[in-house]
């Protein structure tokens, strides 16, 4: 029986036909799906965790008891969960336990480009790469049986081409697992003090050359021979496009890219004339098989940027770049912008008009940086916000700190912004944190958190009380405000930052996607009265636009009634109207 399955939806699947028991992810694109699909699977008991280092050390946890276990996060994630990743090596599993990272070459939706074959290398753990969707589940398989019989967690690096692309999958039969699950104690094995982590380094050095002779005979690794004129070494996507580009060349297909099988590419190498290695981002196989003195033609520093294409492939193996003409009709790209009716749009507002500095994190309020609304100033990674605002107001003087407010959202609190909150509270700060309460972790689809009341299941669960944690660790003055009262949130947003220590002000509205109400009546431009001067038009609200004569228009299709714009505009030409 074959499906038309993603790749994150073929990784769930594989993760179905083998056995695992417990699954663990934050939401995070383009790794989201998968967790998503495994929820329906009856079972695998599917979570969200309030970040990816809780996600895998609960995994670690699971697979101590003998379950095998899979963990998924986006490529920045792989750096929140490094810490427990690296130690676990050493430890090894019980049940198998793979940990899905879903790189972005091209920055779709993400904040860098990062290349986390480097994680298998700086955690001495295999990586495997699926190229399509059939490989994306037979991987999960397969790296599951690497687990157990090396004692190893496993990296599966798909990216955002092999995470959402579409192609059949045959599948197979889910396993029965016949064993008993309950932990052993050995704390030799799994408590890493000195004494006993010294014993298991030397292990993992013994196991990574096990992996090294298992890599040089896996037939995850194979030679598909071709032209003696060309010989292709690739993995992923770029093993795709390298076949799409020279169908007749030899490749050598890496399935499994740590360890690299160098004797295997090294007698590849002697049968072609010319050996190109293709591959996204970082040369990382190029220059391990330049380092056991194989000569291979790399790539030029400019295709380390962005991802592949076939046409940057044909490049890299010709060795010549395409002069390309620009393509007439071509419709100049559409930058993202926050939905009608989305409450960030105030609060950017209010932050703009009050000339605030505002550090700013990762979520749909991140387009706050965009024109026209001009008012984030830095973004670095999940929690920055928080401490990146705290470390200004420690080195700004008095009148200078008073206008630094840090903003971040309700998921993104949760996933690692509450001990940044409880440094500054603990390092004496007078500071302003803004937590945009949508109720959802927006950008990534919409998934729920601790703070929604509901599991990744639906399941009702009890909801952490934000303005109660805030208080807790020892904020000083918390309140909450709804943002489409303009005047209401301006006044809050001063008194925050006026207030002499830790201010955290949450701004509480639905994300308009979640709520599902359409609003009987739109807002509605007075032509007659309106004085062309731009105001509504400095929201960035896609329902209003400009007319030729300068005048502005509401789409009454786009319009949900937040009514901010009646409330910036000083003539008062724009009201509501029952919609049609």
């Amino acid at each position: 029986m074959k499906e038309l399955l993603s790749g994150n939806e073929a990784i769930a699947r594989g993760a179905v036909e083998a056995g695992v028991r417990f699954a663990a992810a934050y939401p995070g694109t383009p790794s989201t799906e998968i967790l998503e699909t495994l929820a329906a699977c009856d079972g695998i008991d599917a979570q969200w965790s309030p970040n990816e280092k809780t996600a895998l050390e609960a995994g670690i946890g699971a697979s101590l008891a003998g379950a095998r276990v899979l963990v998924a996060m986006k490529h920045v994630g792989l750096n929140v969960a490094s810490d427990p990743l690296m130690t676990l090596s050493y430890i090894g599993v019980k049940g198998g336990l793979v940990i899905v990272s879903a790189d972005d070459p091209g920055m779709h939706s993400s904040q860098n480009e990062q290349d986390n074959r480097h994680y298998a290398r700086f955690a001495k753990v295999p990586m495997l790469e699926p190229s399509d969707s059939q490989e994306a589940k037979d991987f999960v398989v397969e790296a599951l049986k690497i687990s157990e019989r090396f004692d190893t967690p496993v990296l599966v690096r798909t990216t955002t081409r092999v995470s959402h692309g579409k192609s059949l999958v045959k599948l197979g039969k889910p396993v029965t697992l016949n064993r008993t699950l309950g932990f052993e104690r050995n704390a030799r094995k799994y408590v890493m003090i000195p004494a006993y982590a010294r014993v298991r380094h030397a292990f993992v050095e013994q196991r990574l050359e096990k992996l090294r002779r298992y890599s040089e005979r896996t037939r995850l690794n194979r030679v598909e021979p071709g032209s003696k004129a060309l010989g292709i070494v690739a993995s992923s996507i770029a093993y795709e496009h390298a076949k799409e580009v020279a169908p007749d060349a030899s490749f050598l297909k890496l399935g499994m890219s740590y360890p690299l099988p160098v004797e295997k590419v090294r007698a590849f190498a002697r049968t072609v004339r010319k050996l190109v290695v293709v591959e996204e981002l970082d040369p990382f196989t190029e220059e391990q098989l330049r380092a056991a003195g194989i000569k291979v033609v790399g790539k030029a520093p400019e295709y380390m940027l962005d991802e592949l294409t076939p046409d940057r492939v044909a490049e890299i193996i010709s060795g010549r770049k395409k002069v390309r003409a620009r393509s007439a009709g071509v419709p100049p790209p559409r930058p993202p912008v926050m939905c009608p009716s989305c409450p960030h749009r105030a609060v950017f507002h209010v932050i703009r008009k009050l000339k605030l500095i505002a550090t700013g994190d990762i979520g749909c309020y991140t387009l706050g940086t965009l024109p026209p609304l001009n008012a984030l100033d830095t973004c670095v990674c999940m929690g920055a916000s928080i401490g990146a605002a705290f470390g200004m107001t420690k080195v700004l003087d008095e009148k200078a700190r008073r206008k630094v407010v840090g903003v971040i959202g309700d998921s993104t609190f949760v996933h690692s912004g509450i001990t940044g909150l409880i440094d500054m509270v603990y390092n004496r700060g007078i500071t302003t944190v803004l937590i945009l309460d949508n109720r959802t972790t927006a950008m990534t689809g919409r998934q729920d958190h601790p703070a929604t009341g509901r599991t990744l299941k639906g399941e009702p669960t009890h909801r952490l009380d934000l303005a109660g944690l805030c208080r807790a660790v020892g904020a000083g003055d918390v309140r909450a405000v709804q943002p489409f009262n303009l005047k209401a949130l301006e006044e809050a947003v001063r008194s925050a930052v006026a207030f002499d220590g830790v201010s955290v002000l949450i701004v509480e509205q639905p994300c308009v996607l979640i709520t599902k109400e359409r609003s009987t009546e739109v807002m509605h431009v007075e032509l007659e009265l309106c004085r062309k001067c731009g105001a509504c038009l400095k929201l960035g609200c896609p329902a209003i636009s400009e007319l030729e004569d300068g005048a502005v228009a509401i789409d009454p299709v786009l319009c949900n009634l937040c009514g901010l714009c009646a409330q910036v505009c000083p003539f008062d030409a724009i009201h509501s109207t029952p919609r049609c």
